[in-house]
């Protein structure tokens, strides 16, 4: 009966219980310019001749983690509702500034990162020898382990916005674990 179903929903006393593991989906694009900013992907800023065109640094891979960890947690915000592009205190930010903020509130919350897979769309710069770099930083930020997070890149073949070198993107899925 009753308690079966109390059970089954993680329901207890009529207020929900936290899942043992949420899941997020991040992403992110930005136009890349001869703007004369730099190009900052997963923390490290990648030589190039075009940079993105963005409010903050424009950082797609740690953008797309921000997005999916306030999904996750299933908080009708999005880095745009919290960090607003329209903001004069985050023009030019360092994304890690969110990132933070995102770490906060997934342990405030009480949840760790579970896993971490990171999709790096753009047809240039090449960016493989700077994915370990990446990576390291996400795990930093996250205060996770390396086998806990993914970062891995492709081209867009040549095709659309991407594949002609004017935009960039990401997709991130995580998984948070309850502590």
């Amino acid at each position: 009966g009753a308690a079966a179903a109390a059970a089954a929903t993680g329901a207890e006393g009529g207020a929900a219980a936290e899942p043992l593991v949420r899941i997020g989906h991040g992403y992110d694009i930005h136009r890349m310019a001869d703007n004369g900013n730099k190009l900052t992907i997963g923390g490290v800023v990648v030589p190039f001749e075009l940079g993105v065109e963005a409010h903050s640094d424009g950082d797609v891979v740690y953008h797309s983690i921000v997005d999916a960890i306030l999904g996750s947690l299933s908080t009708q915000e999005d880095i745009g509702t919290i960090f607003p592009d329209n903001d004069p205190n985050w023009a030019g930010a360092d994304s890690s500034v969110f990132m933070e903020e995102a770490y906060r509130r997934m342990v405030e919350r009480g949840y760790r990162l579970g896993n971490c897979d990171v999709t790096l769309i753009l047809q240039k710069p090449k960016v493989k020898d700077y994915k370990p770099l990446m990576r390291d930083n996400i795990v930093r930020l996250l205060r996770t382990t390396s086998d806990r997070v993914n970062v891995k890149a492709r081209t867009h073949e040549k095709v659309d916005s991407v594949g002609e070198c004017r935009a960039l993107e990401c997709h991130v899925v995580l998984t948070l674990e309850r502590l």
